[in-house]
């Protein structure tokens, strides 16, 4: 009785005050925070606790994103009866996203996507050796790259839709790295069931920088089953074949005439097996996309026949990693109760190029001081019946 009538109390004097008028401007906040909550996730081994914000659009599709790594653990997309089921790879237990996540499962990438030839580029005259974690070269920002770093995380509260803000400083000299490079990434769920990347950094040393997001689709919602009947279409006429190591050559071929034209959607698995120098390097698709077109437009859709999900990639990025999930090994349990085996997840890592440092023919990953780095991706989910 005491609570009620003291709440009773200070709503009175509200009134009498005006203090209760309510704002057209706050009622978007209350909403948004209203679809995103804050949970905690786990502890790492040395004692850091670890949060989960899940974010809920209009539709009830849903989205798990932790502080560290910036990883997605879950995203949810309806099939054509309307069923919402979580459709990106992930781990079990909280503890191996902690471990190494050697295959970096949602995660955010840098500071560069992709291989670095020989772990050391160039810049300005200087040349830099940066960390080597993949047999002679660097990938993926090196073994402890943003995808091993405690990301701050902060609900956007006047945003349209529920949105992330996550925001990482790297220091000079981290992982080779120069430059102190503050990045800046918001995750946006939309209300027409799109997941909406937006990158930004600035350095205060010439530096390079080569963001992406690192989720492996499954449209299937059962991760036990492989990828291989997916059909995907690919908006690039060209691809950059590799060495032995996976290190773009340089070349920038045609994609017409081989496994590699997905200029017309067809099944994954079609021509995965083919008798390919590529594929065989690659163990399957491990290769970047040439992409067609610039600024802002879609690249790419994959179209699961059984279910009904379509997902469309739209970029303003000048490339894209299709990979075949070719060195899932089985070592970690999934989300449905099998394995995380070969071929079970996808990737369209929008990116500029492999390698770029080393090749003054692909798209400059060079940034100054007084620039800012800006990049923009969309998965948009969707269904076909």
């Amino acid at each position: 009785m005491k609570k009620i009538t003291y709440n009773l109390i200070i709503v009175a004097f509200l009134s009498i005050f005006g203090c209760n008028k309510k704002e057209n401007n706050n009622q978007p906040q209350k909403e948004q925070m209203e679809n995103i909550q804050v949970s905690d996730y786990g502890v790492t081994a040395k004692g850091d606790s670890i949060r989960k914000f899940t974010l809920t659009n209009k539709n009830g599709m849903k989205m798990e994103v932790i502080n560290f790594g910036g990883i997605i653990t879950s995203l949810t997309a309806p099939d054509k009866n309307g069923k919402y089921e979580d459709v990106v790879l992930g781990f079990t237990k909280p503890e191996d996203y902690f471990n190494g996540n050697p295959y970096y499962f949602g995660a955010l990438i840098g500071r560069y996507g992709n291989r670095i030839a020989n772990a050391k580029f160039t810049l300005e005259g200087k040349t830099y050796d940066i960390d080597k974690n993949d047999g002679p070269n660097s990938l993926h920002g090196g073994k402890q790259g943003f995808h091993t770093k405690f990301w701050n995380i902060e609900p956007v509260k006047d945003a349209k839709f529920p949105t992330l803000k996550l925001t990482y400083t790297s220091a000079d000299g981290e992982e080779g790295y120069p430059g102190k490079l503050s990045t800046i990434v918001l995750y946006t769920l939309t209300d027409d069931n799109a997941l909406e990347i937006s990158y930004e950094a600035e350095t205060d040393k010439p530096t390079v920088v080569n963001l992406t997001q690192h989720s492996y689709f499954n449209l299937s919602g059962n991760f036990s089953k492989t990828i291989l009947d997916h059909e995907l279409q690919i908006n690039g006429d060209k691809f950059t074949p590799v060495n032995e190591t996976l290190i773009p050559t340089g070349e920038q071929n045609a994609v017409k005439g081989t496994p590699f034209d997905f200029t017309a959607s067809k099944a994954i698995g079609k021509d995965i097996n083919a008798e390919d120098d590529q594929l065989k390097k690659g163990k399957g698709y491990d290769h970047n996309w040439i992409l067609n077109g610039s600024g802002l437009r879609s690249i790419a859709k994959v179209f699961h026949p059984e279910s009904g999900r379509m997902m469309e990639v739209l970029t303003d990025e000048p490339g894209v990693q299709f990979y075949s999930g070719n060195f899932l090994d089985g070592k970690f349990e999934n989300k449905t109760g099998g394995k995380n085996e070969f071929r079970t997840g996808f990737c369209l890592e929008t990116q500029h190029f492999p390698n770029s440092p080393n090749q003054a023919s692909f798209p400059s990953t060079e940034l100054k001081p007084g620039q800012k780095y800006q990049s923009k991706t969309i998965y948009k989910f969707s269904v076909k019946k």
